[in-house]
């Protein structure tokens, strides 16, 4: 089914809650916290996410809602928003405007709709399932890739990755690199990376150990861009992924991406 125009509307409205919350909060102090996982947590966050949840309780309280800060609530719609109010704690508590909001519609365990906020900088992108992706309202395009070699690489951080994982991505890089790992990947990013990807900066973002908030608003605005969004088999991204993210700018080199990350001495990523 088609999206409303009026989930498009509620979509914006959602992140422009999220980031009024957000602004006054940078660079000032935000009451940083850690999570039972260890992970950070700031009033911002959890802030930014209620202010997304009263208005969904008010516009379309049928519908369920996943959120990084405060839970799931089930729904009666077969429709689930999926909210991460700060996609990069650390780098927002470290004053880097490369953070975002992350806002998805969800429907029967497919994302529909995307939007990376970055409210510091104001830019918004918005993925529409069937509609180009648009960033404050100007279509961007992902750019072509014409070798895996010399192909430009981001991730947030291979400390973040799942046990195993590690040798995979390393050996993506130094296909990247042609053997010469000294250019490396573009590291720091969260969501703020898929973005440039879609706007044609970066050709390729490789993570492990994503949750459903993390990437259910990427799909629509990588492949509304004409890019690529997998997992670490090449298969498409659902509610039941396993957190193993590709992102693709020129899908043409997939299959070229999806063998470097096999090659590592024999062992399929399956082994760990």
């Amino acid at each position: 089914m088609p999206v409303r125009p009026a989930d498009i509307a509620l979509a914006r409205r959602l992140a422009d809650a999220a980031g009024d919350v957000i602004r006054p909060y940078f660079r000032r102090p935000a009451g940083l916290e850690m999570k039972e996982d260890r992970s950070p947590v700031t009033r911002a966050d959890r802030e930014a996410e209620e202010a997304m949840r009263r208005l969904l309780d008010a516009e379309c309280p049928g519908d369920g809602v996943v959120g990084e800060e405060h839970g799931v609530k089930d729904g009666v719609t077969g429709r689930t928003w999926v909210l991460d109010p700060i996609d990069g704690t650390r780098s927002f508590t470290a004053g880097r405007a490369i953070f975002g909001t992350l806002i998805a519609l969800v429907e029967d365990g497919w994302p529909v709709l995307g939007i990376i906020d970055q409210p510091v900088q104001r830019e918004r992108w918005l993925g529409v399932a069937g509609r180009p992706t648009l960033l404050n309202d100007a279509p961007v395009r992902t750019r072509g890739c014409a070798a895996l070699e010399g192909a430009i690489i981001a991730t947030t951080s291979p400390h973040l990755f799942d046990d195993g994982d590690v040798p995979h991505f390393m050996a993506l890089v130094t296909a990247a690199s042609g053997g010469v790992p000294r250019q490396g990947p573009v590291y720091g990013g969260d969501c703020y990376n898929y973005g440039l990807l879609a706007s044609g900066h970066l050709d390729i973002v490789c993570e492990s150990g994503l949750k459903l908030y993390d990437f259910a608003a990427l799909a629509p605005i990588v492949e509304g861009a004409g890019g690529r969004m997998c997992d670490w088999d090449g298969d498409p991204l659902t509610a039941d992924s396993a957190g193993h993210v590709l992102a693709i700018g020129d899908p043409a080199r997939t299959d070229d991406v999806l063998e470097a990350l096999r090659h590592v001495h024999g062992h399929d990523h399956h082994d760990h």
